[in-house]
């Protein structure tokens, strides 16, 4: 029997895969493209693509939109305008191969936030899945040397992919407080303008400071590829997903983007993942394991 294209799970593989891809084009076009304009731009796609999708939807749930105004400014400036703009930052200074290691602790800033602000129970060996995922996620950031912590002298770029980590864990908890009822597409249509009025300023100060997109047909394809497949068709399939499994379990995808994005990164940017990767990412895996199949009757939804 044929697996159908909106299964929740086949829509959250595809959506590992664009969003893998984006790490990559984050990081090779970043000479060309600055951070703000590349995510300004990307939502510009994302939302020229969905309102001939939302805007039929407008006039009936207009009273729904309006009702849940708050909701939808949250997590328009979590996943839309905050996210991806860290992201990308962060992609200026560290290599694609660090950033999607560092998604994959993902699932479990997921469940740590949901602990601290929906208090949601964490037993004793979640806690230690979580303090080995940390200890993963520092065996990436100080590249396996001690004194890179000892010393402070961090990766900034990977600071900055944490923070953006957070912010999707966020984002993704602060799905089950969307207004119940709207139409996805002109939901995620409320979301990205939301977003794009964030990075509108931000995008103003950078063509300010002279730093202008250098356009090339490479250039315009990566900025393209951004927008149609991780800002439009991500965010729905997400979402979907969101919908259909939870919070918690949508977010364990996150970490195929080790295997999605460690080889696109050697294809495409020759990054070779170094023994301090692959430390990290085992230890990762292993805090995941613990804190959603160690213990069945723990788990979310």
């Amino acid at each position: 029997m044929p697996v159908r294209l909106q299964h929740p799970y086949l829509l959250l593989v595809l959506t590992t895969l664009f969003w893998s891809g984006n790490m990559v084009i984050g990081r090779a076009i970043r000479d060309q493209v600055p951070p703000i304009s590349l995510a300004f731009w990307r939502w510009a796609i994302a939302l020229a693509l969905v309102l001939p999708l939302a805007l039929p939807h407008l006039r009936a749930q207009w009273p729904l939109l309006r009702s849940g105004w708050k909701a939808i400014v949250v997590l328009g400036l979590l996943g839309v305008g905050g996210y991806n703009t860290l992201a990308y930052i962060g992609l200026q200074y560290t290599p694609a191969t660090n950033a999607v290691l560092l998604n994959s602790f993902i699932p479990i800033a997921t469940i740590t936030l949901s602990w601290i602000f929906l208090n949601k129970p964490l037993h004793s060996v979640q806690c230690f899945g979580v303090l080995l995922s940390f200890i993963g996620v520092a065996m990436i950031v100080c590249r396996g040397e001690v004194e890179t912590l000892a010393s402070l002298s961090l990766n900034v770029g990977d600071l900055w992919m944490l923070l953006a980590v957070f912010t999707w864990a966020l984002y993704t908890i602060g799905l089950q407080w969307r207004p119940a009822g709207v139409n996805p597409m002109l939901l995620l249509a409320a979301f990205t303008i939301v977003g794009l009025l964030a990075l509108a300023p931000g995008y103003a100060w950078e063509i300010a400071q002279g730093e202008t997109i250098r356009v090339s047909a490479g250039v315009l394809a990566g900025i393209a590829y951004t927008g149609v497949f991780p800002g439009f068709l991500g965010y729905v399939f997400y979402n979907r997903a969101v919908a259909e499994v939870g919070a918690s379990k949508a977010s364990l995808f996150i970490h195929l983007m080790p295997v999605f994005g460690t080889l696109l990164s050697a294809i495409f940017l020759d990054e070779i993942p170094q023994l301090h990767h692959y430390v990290g990412i085992t230890l990762i895996f292993a805090g995941i394991y613990l804190t959603t199949a160690a213990l069945p009757q723990a788990k979310t939804t």
